[in-house]
């Protein structure tokens, strides 16, 4: 009992602190809000030119108009990308890995090891606060841009496909952050890892369906490649909700793929624990 107790308040401590650190966060974004929404009103530009960019690849208004391309309509492949939007808004991190590398570089990081306060929790919740500035920004343009390009949606699918949809937002920010954290915690044994930064930036763009769909990259791919690159985690991060919401999965396939993203966030946690543990014990840092 007297066990169960002390869990119950190292919960509650946990807790406590990680919604002080929260709070804090988010006090600091909301301090240059008007830049902060700015900077989140130009990332809708790309959108534009995604949208003629498609109409010329399909030939939209010619006479030599492609109905399907790989069994992606016209109207398939912009719904695809305004849905890669919402996913890349969920799993995308910039800068998390490069500013633990520069805090394993510049000494910083001791503050992490000399107070009672977890690393890896306390950047979380500093994501986790300018993601939901982010989206409290983000959901009036979001919305407008939906229902200007509702033309391009089917319909709604049914209520369960929605909250796989759901569900699978909140595994491809879990997996986002696990991996940018992850390259950067490799600062504890390369001086520089801008160049780890720069690979996964380009792997992302391929291998997460950002640069065009997974599936007709696939079929592109010589086998056992065109399977192998369904069972990395990149599709997580961008194709997968994206697929969901265009109906690509059955409910079936829907379940084992989140029990797969889950396993994939396990396996990410577990080796983000160890290399920190492992990158303590090797650091050095003198002076004050």
């Amino acid at each position: 009992m007297l066990s169960v107790l002390k869990s119950l308040q190292s919960v509650r401590h946990w807790l406590r602190v990680h919604g002080v650190i929260l709070s804090i966060n988010i006090h600091e974004r909301l301090l240059y809000r008007g830049d902060f929404a700015f900077g989140t009103l130009v990332r809708f530009l790309p959108i534009v030119t995604q949208i003629f960019l498609w109409g010329a690849v399909f030939g939209v208004g010619t006479a030599a108009a492609r109905s399907t391309l790989h069994d992606y309509t016209y109207a398939n492949m912009i719904a695809y990308f305004l849905l890669v939007n919402v996913g890349r808004a969920f799993s995308s991190m910039p800068g998390l890995a490069g500013s633990i590398a520069r805090d394993v570089k510049d000494g910083t990081i001791k503050k992490y090891l000399t107070q009672p306060v977890d690393m890896l929790g306390y950047l979380f919740s500093a994501r986790l606060a300018h993601k939901l500035v982010y989206y409290l920004v983000a959901i009036g343009p979001y919305v407008l841009v939906f229902f200007l390009c509702r033309r391009f949606f089917d319909g709604w699918p049914d209520a369960l496909t929605i909250t796989g949809f759901v569900v699978s937002l909140g595994f491809a920010f879990l997996l986002g952050f696990l991996i940018e954290t992850m390259i950067g915690l490799f600062a504890f044994w390369f001086l520089e890892v801008s160049s780890l930064i720069f690979i996964f930036m380009m792997l992302n763009y391929f291998l997460s369906g950002h640069m065009i769909p997974l599936d007709w990259l696939a079929s592109q791919l010589p086998a056992p490649l065109d399977r192998g690159i369904l069972f990395l985690p990149f599709q997580y991060l961008a194709y997968f909700p994206a697929a969901v919401m265009l109906n690509r999965f059955t409910h079936g396939q829907l379940a084992q793929h989140l029990v797969v993203e889950a396993i994939w966030v396990l396996v990410l946690l577990a080796a983000n624990r160890v290399l920190f543990a492992r990158g303590v014990r090797r650091y050095g840092a003198f002076g004050g």
